[in-house]
């Protein structure tokens, strides 16, 4: 079983900046996609950014220029660096990552918990 566990979510005013990290455990044999999505209230989240199988990244066009997501393979850990925030990044955010266990040969999608960050003055 694959568990991943987020931090760094808060309060921040206009302009400000967080980072947000995501760290995934138990019986990992590989990890590829690794990213990040969120969820403001409303029928529908988004996809913030993510890194593909072939280790490209992928912003959402409303986060392009402020976000950047990197990851560490050795500690199987995604960040989320976010600038230049606004009211409307207002959101949970979700980390989540496709992971093959060991002894298996297919991999799964798992999430994190989620992490309020609130943009307000």
């Amino acid at each position: 079983q694959v568990q991943m566990v987020e931090s760094g979510g808060g309060l921040v005013q206009p302009g400000g900046s967080l980072r947000l990290s995501c760290a995934a455990s138990g019986n990992i044999a590989s990890i590829n996609v690794m990213g990040w999505y969120r969820r403001a209230p409303g029928p529908q989240g988004e996809l913030v950014a993510v890194f593909s199988r072939d280790g490209r990244t992928t912003y959402a066009d409303s986060v392009k220029g402020r976000f950047t997501i990197s990851r560490d393979n050795a500690k199987n850990t995604v960040f989320l660096q976010m600038n230049s925030l606004k009211p409307e990044d207002t959101a949970v955010y979700y980390c989540h990552c496709n992971a093959r266990l060991l002894g298996y040969s297919v991999p799964y999608t798992v999430w994190g918990q989620g992490t309020q960050v609130t943009v307000s003055s």
